[in-house]
């Protein structure tokens, strides 16, 4: 796993622990925070450098506004991504242009869509020499929370628990078709409030992969996101909010990291 051995495993900045707070979204290099769905650089940048090596290819599942590609840039791993929102993908293209220090490909495709998806996949890879990839990472919307398409195939369509978590497994399973066996995947996850409760979607998709694959659970992780882009301004109200109500306010998502097994 990455380039760490005992002459410098004490320089570098890996975050072993559980619990990660960041204080501030990485702004370097092409990151912008115009996406609501975006998650903070530091979080692919750790993964990407704790389970993979220069050169190796990156899969993202829901690529959003490039967080992740533009990370293996910087980290020259290729890439191969795959989202729904044709317009966010526009943008993501107009940011990488001129790039050549790495392979990739973002592709306009329903990822619960099996045929679709493989026909993606296995363009690519034939194109590339490869056969499957060495690392998988999925960020999917929290259920409807965030609306990002009109697209009935998009997942943020979604309000029902249960059907929300049968198109993610279809996601996950045609993913993790294409990762090789004895390497690591994550899945970044919220939960959400939704009539008057609090729903563990995290936790829920945590436990559906654990019962449909042969994966070793490695690590759940607890991010604070103290710089949500939907309450910077006016955390006051919303801890107004609270104190009036019975709730508390969410400041956390989860990291879950997996080993494949085959």
């Amino acid at each position: 796993m990455g380039n760490i051995t005992k002459d410098n495993w004490k320089e570098t900045d890996l975050n072993v622990d559980s619990l990660w707070i960041i204080g501030e979204r990485d702004k370097s290099g092409k990151h912008a925070n115009v996406y609501h769905g975006n998650f903070v650089p530091q979080i692919p940048n750790q993964l990407i450098r704790r389970y993979t090596q220069e050169g190796d290819t990156v899969m993202e599942l829901f690529s959003g506004g490039g967080t992740t590609l533009f990370e293996c840039e910087v980290l020259r791993r290729d890439y191969i991504g795959f989202d729904i929102n044709r317009q966010i993908m526009e943008y993501v293209a107009q940011k990488m242009a001129g790039c050549n220090t790495i392979r990739y490909t973002n592709c306009e495709c329903d990822v619960t869509d099996k045929q679709l998806f493989t026909e993606h996949v296995e363009g690519i890879c034939r194109e590339r020499g490869i056969e499957k990839v060495d690392f998988l990472i999925a960020h999917p919307p929290y259920l409807d929370i965030v609306k990002f398409t009109q697209d009935k195939r998009d997942l943020s369509q979604i309000s029902c628990l249960d059907k929300f978590l049968e198109k993610f497994l279809a996601a996950m399973a045609n993913g993790l078709a294409y990762l090789k066996t004895g390497k690591y995947f994550a899945v970044v996850a919220g939960d959400v409030y939704k009539q008057g409760e609090v729903v563990p979607l995290a936790f829920n998709m945590m436990n559906v992969i654990k019962q449909n694959f042969n994966v070793k659970m490695k690590g759940i992780i607890i991010k604070n996101i103290e710089g949500n882009k939907g309450k910077l301004g006016v955390q006051d109200i919303w801890k107004y909010r609270a104190l009036q109500s019975d709730y508390f306010l969410f400041k956390h998502e989860y990291i879950f990291v997996f080993k494949k097994m085959n």
